[in-house]
């Protein structure tokens, strides 16, 4: 679920707590963390509507300007069910919500405590990226970006033979796990990816 960066900022404020949005199915549940640039938003709760009794009013507490202007932004199909998202920015509730929508990955990137499930988990995790690829490269990129932090990703990406827009997202995989981190040019290991190597490398 994507949420424009002037919507985010508005759910940070609490001016904004519902969004509607036209799918085949289900896209997120109660508890979802979505990563916004302002955040991390929380849905609260989500429920099928009946699109046609929607109202301007609908419309503004969704941040749009008028009913037409929420019905244009839909995608799907006319026959797609309409879903009411109540939404929130995360607020440090019990159950492991975001404190004040900070992104979780940034915790976790800093946390280089790895138990011995840690590293079996995220191990396990790198390997299945590398055998489901045509060529091995999780590892592989992690070393690279230890080797030569802060150099452009197209450059990185030519040393492993990927071009820039293949290579990039890939490297977003890593930084869900809480392993590198972006900068304004290339990137860096994080703490806990700096860890998760040094027990690679002591271990063989």
């Amino acid at each position: 679920m994507l949420i424009r960066l002037a919507i985010a900022e508005a759910i940070a404020t609490g001016t904004i707590r519902v969004q509607y949005r036209r799918w085949a199915k289900r896209r997120v549940k109660a508890g979802t963390w979505i990563h916004t640039p302002a955040g991390v938003v929380v849905v609260d709760s989500i429920s099928e509507c009946d699109p046609e009794s929607l109202t301007d009013d609908d419309a503004r507490a969704a941040g749009e300007p008028s009913i037409s202007a929420l019905r244009k932004g839909f995608r799907g199909a006319d026959g797609d069910p309409v879903w009411r998202v109540e939404v929130s920015f995360g607020g440090g509730e019990a159950g492991g919500r975001p404190d004040r929508g900070e992104d979780p990955r940034v915790g976790l990137r800093a946390d280089d405590d790895l138990s011995d499930d840690d590293v079996a988990m995220v191990t396990t995790k790198l390997d299945r990226m590398d055998e489901r690829a045509d060529a091995p490269w999780a590892w592989r990129t992690l070393e690279l970006i230890r080797e030569r932090p802060a150099v452009l990703a197209a450059d990185l990406g030519a040393v492993l033979g990927l071009e820039r827009d293949v290579f990039k997202p890939r490297v977003r995989r890593l930084k869900a796990l809480g392993l590198t981190e972006s900068l304004k040019v290339g990137y860096r290991l994080s703490p806990r990816g700096e860890k998760l190597l040094d027990i690679r490398r002591s271990d063989r």
